[in-house]
């Protein structure tokens, strides 16, 4: 049996059993070859290539370029807006403020209470004349009207 698994062995021969030798050497040669006086030619259909190639090369370029351009510049947006809406929110608090200060300060009880710390006095009937009403209406005397001046030179 064992005869019998050998010779299978050595049948499969060269599959199963490899050589070391791989045969003979290869041996090269350098030989310079001088090309300097061989004229390329231009290939149309290449050159035509590369343009095309290069073009597509330019609007990709610039597809993505403007792409870019466009995403920051709508970040740039979004800050900007949000910084517009921070400066209206403290501007409108700020106006509420400057309203309530000013609603404060034009009480009439507090500007009788100073004008009493000043020593001043209410008016008495007739020294008050209202300027909102028409000149016509009014019975009281007129403050002051406006008369046309002529200057003559010379004299």
């Amino acid at each position: 049996m064992m005869a019998a698994a050998a010779a299978a062995v050595r049948s499969a021969g060269p599959a199963v059993r490899r050589s070391f030798w791989t045969g003979t050497p290869e041996i090269y040669f350098s030989k310079a070859i001088d090309n300097s006086r061989l004229v390329k030619m231009e290939d149309p259909q290449r050159s035509h290539e590369r343009r095309q190639f290069c073009a597509a090369l330019v609007f990709f370029f610039l597809l993505v370029f403007g792409y870019t351009w466009q995403h920051f510049r709508a970040i740039e947006y979004g800050y900007q807006i949000e910084a517009a809406k921070r400066e209206l929110s403290g501007l409108t608090e700020m106006n509420h403020a400057l309203r309530l200060e000013d609603a404060s300060l034009r009480n009439p009880e507090r500007i009788d209470l100073l004008a009493r710390r000043m020593g001043l006095t209410p008016p008495v009937p007739g020294q008050v004349i209202r300027m909102d009403a028409a000149a016509g209406d009014s019975q009281g005397p007129v403050m002051a009207t406006a008369a046309p001046v002529t200057v003559i030179a010379g004299q």
